[in-house]
């Protein structure tokens, strides 16, 4: 059977309370994608009220979207599954799978953090053994999660992010309603990172974590290092 990883994505277009929008970042799902396929490795999407996944505009602009993240964006299957009718979070049966992947792009600031559906999937694929990764602000999707000892899951744990220096040189810090980094040193992770917007992937255990826009690729091959050992 092959080992299926599903992709979680944004359903949000705007910074709450303005009319700046966002959604998903392109490359942070469509390079990680390319290269889990490439390997063999089936792909689900799912979204927190399923069906339509809005795009942040400026992912699409062409110093941001390399070769592997447009062949995959041009495909039906992308398209369709990826971006018009993602899954719902019911629809989806988490021991299917080997490993979450949370992409990022600020939309997911606002519906990962404390969306109990999500969470009840990220214990349920850890307690199978299976990998959590997130890159860029997909962290968000993790920093709330409580294990069953009432601990948070992060607590002890390297992980990283888009960090507080990124987000103030992305112009975006008074319009997201928390900072990663911070949140996840103040739930007991340590936060590792490099200079900004440099590619960085770091693995504690099953946490396999990106830094920035730049770290799709890190992730995935990490993750495809583990899964093939």
């Amino acid at each position: 059977m092959t080992k299926k990883i599903l992709v979680v994505e944004t359903n949000v277009a705007n910074f709450a309370g303005t009319n700046h929008l966002t959604g998903l970042w392109l490359g942070e799902s469509a390079e990680f994608v390319a290269t889990v396929q490439a390997a063999g490795l089936a792909v689900d999407y799912v979204s927190p009220n399923g069906g339509y996944v809005p795009l942040d505009p400026r992912s699409m602009k062409p110093n941001y979207v390399d070769d592997n993240t447009l062949r995959t964006y041009l495909t039906h299957d992308y398209q369709t599954r990826a971006l018009a009718n993602t899954l719902k979070t019911n629809q989806v049966n988490p021991d299917d799978y080997v490993a979450l992947y949370f992409t990022g792009g600020h939309g997911v600031m606002f519906d990962f953090p404390n969306n109990l559906e999500l969470q009840a999937l990220v214990k349920t694929v850890y307690g199978n053994g299976g990998y959590l990764c997130t890159v860029c602000h997909g962290i968000a999707g993790l920093l709330n999660v409580k294990l069953a000892d009432g601990n948070y899951l992060i607590a002890g744990k390297k992980v990283t992010g888009f960090t507080t220096s990124e987000e103030l040189l992305s112009g975006n810090s008074k319009r997201v309603p928390f900072l990663n980094e911070k949140v996840a040193t103040s739930h007991g992770a340590q936060f590792v990172k490099e200079r900004p917007f440099k590619s960085f992937a770091v693995q504690d255990g099953q946490l396999i974590t990106g830094q920035n826009p730049a770290s799709p690729q890190a992730v995935a091959d990490q993750l495809l290092t583990n899964l093939q050992a």
